[in-house]
């Protein structure tokens, strides 16, 4: 049994640091670098990538919509030409410092409102898939577990890694918990370990309500912003071997 852990890293910005990406590192397999338009900027995405290749951490492309004031985390209407040109537009210039690291560009992953836009407009998922494949089909799409964009992906011949998230709450149609309301974000790590090994080895877990939601898990996300990610990356890890789970880039997962 195999599974990656993934997390959104080189979220600084100028002057402003955002995350503990060196510490996180050191737990995870595959990391999810922004593209500079919710965060980082050329100095950080190069930082980031080189940091990503001397751990032998995969690097992929973390687009956003063009909201660095929000962080990405509000909501934009596009039109699918607009999608479509603008997750090519990221995904080409994190490549540019992946292929100056001499690396490989492993994965894409929608960040934020992006992200969960997604699961709700189906032409607007297309879209995004269809800017990851005009770049390169070998890419791997990162998708919320068993959403439509999933779907849609894999009806394209575009690879999939079925996404679940360490510490956040689900609902019972397998959506993720919105932010603004309570109990969207687990804290403790005991929970939020239980909560992995369920996912990895049972293929579900308790939504919100106490219902069983089923899960595909490829790939589980480790938020790096999180005060104690580092801690919790690390608990993760441990438990996940402990149970005899293979921790490995989602490259080894999703041919």
């Amino acid at each position: 049994m195999k599974v990656d852990l993934n997390s959104d890293l080189g979220e600084s910005f100028g002057r402003y640091k955002l995350g503990l990406d060196e510490e996180v590192m050191n737990y995870i397999t595959s990391a999810n670098v922004a593209t500079g338009w919710h965060a980082g900027d050329p100095i950080v995405m190069r930082k980031t990538v080189r940091l990503a290749k001397e751990k032998g951490i995969a690097v992929g492309a973390h687009p956003g919509y063009p909201d660095l004031l929000g962080f990405g985390r509000r909501y934009m209407k596009l039109s699918p030409e607009e999608a479509r040109n603008y997750i090519l537009y990221q995904i080409g210039a994190l490549y540019a410092f992946t292929r100056a690291e001499g690396i490989e560009l492993q994965h894409v992953k929608p960040h934020g409102a992006l992200y969960n836009a997604l699961v709700k407009e189906e032409e607007l998922a297309r879209a995004v898939i269809e800017g990851i494949a005009d770049f390169d089909r070998n890419l791997i799409f990162v998708a919320l577990s068993g959403s439509k964009p999933a779907e849609i992906a894999e009806e394209m011949g575009v690879k999939v890694a079925h996404e679940v998230f360490a510490d956040r709450a689900y609902n019972a149609d397998g959506t993720l918990v919105p932010r603004s309301k309570p109990g969207a974000v687990i804290h403790e790590e005991k929970e939020i370990a239980e909560r992995v090994v369920s996912m990895v080895k049972d293929g579900g877990v308790r939504a919100i309500n106490g219902e069983w939601v089923e899960l595909r898990a490829d790939t589980i996300c480790v938020h790096g912003d999180n005060p104690r990610a580092v801690q919790i990356a690390a608990r993760i890890r441990r438990v996940l071997e402990e149970e005899g789970v293979r921790v490995v880039p989602m490259r080894e997962i999703v041919r």
